[in-house]
């Protein structure tokens, strides 16, 4: 079934996004943060998350890995500063592999309304998956979890269950340097759902649609309001 998407205004209309019809505006079932827009799948567990989020600095990214490919200058702090903010992600004792290397996109749609502003703006996108360990807990005792929405779901620990969790994060992230602002957009597919129902068909579908999400978002994110970064 072919997904529809449709624009969305975020942060009070300041800026133009794009979410999958259907999926739910979280703020409507709990609070969200001033710097985040949240939307949930009303199916699944997979969620998008727009923020607002500090300018990372050439001093504050981590060096470039040996051998990584060349480019400008720009483009090198720019990749550096997707995998600081990806890192910056991960809980302490978690682990993250890199499955698409940040690259930089061209924005369709942002580019000229930041080129009338006199905005310089610079994007990368790139595909991560975080492996996080679950503890091991007594044969009687529950576990306790948080889904998507916030709400804390339940089960019981006496059956097998996997030793890892699992989900993928599809980033794109667009650098405002004039507004000293990363403004982040990442679409997260928890795997475990999809590994307990053994249906590795529907996980590759719901990868290929946060996949599709952050291209939408490559076309057809825009500013409406700059006074939004100060």
């Amino acid at each position: 079934m072919t997904t529809q998407f449709q624009e969305r205004p975020l942060f009070g209309g300041a800026i133009t996004g794009t979410i999958p019809q259907g999926w739910l505006d979280a703020s409507d079932l709990r609070q969200v943060p001033n710097h985040q827009e949240i939307f949930l799948s009303s199916t699944t567990l997979s969620n998008l998350i727009v923020e607002i989020n500090e300018y990372v600095s050439a001093q504050e990214a981590p060096p470039p890995a040996a051998g990584s490919a060349a480019g400008t200058e720009e483009e090198k702090i720019g990749v550096a500063a997707a995998l600081y903010h990806m890192q910056d992600l991960c809980d302490e004792d978690d682990t993250m592999e890199v499955i698409n290397a940040p690259h930089r996109v061209q924005l369709s749609r942002l580019a000229a309304s930041s080129s009338a502003a006199g905005v310089t703006i610079s994007a990368f996108a790139a595909v991560v998956k975080y492996t996080t360990p679950k503890k091991q807990r007594g044969p009687h005792q529950h576990q306790i979890s948080t889904n998507s929405s916030g709400d804390a779901t339940a089960g019981s620990s006496a059956a097998a269950t996997p030793q890892k969790s699992v989900h993928g994060s599809h980033f794109l992230l667009v650098r405002l340097p004039e507004k000293e602002t990363d403004l982040l957009v990442f679409v997260n597919v928890p795997h475990d759902e999809f590994d307990a129902q053994g249906d590795s068909g529907a996980l590759a579908r719901e990868e290929a649609l946060a996949s599709e999400l952050v291209g939408r978002y490559i076309e057809t994110i825009d500013v409406v309001d700059w006074n939004l970064f100060g």
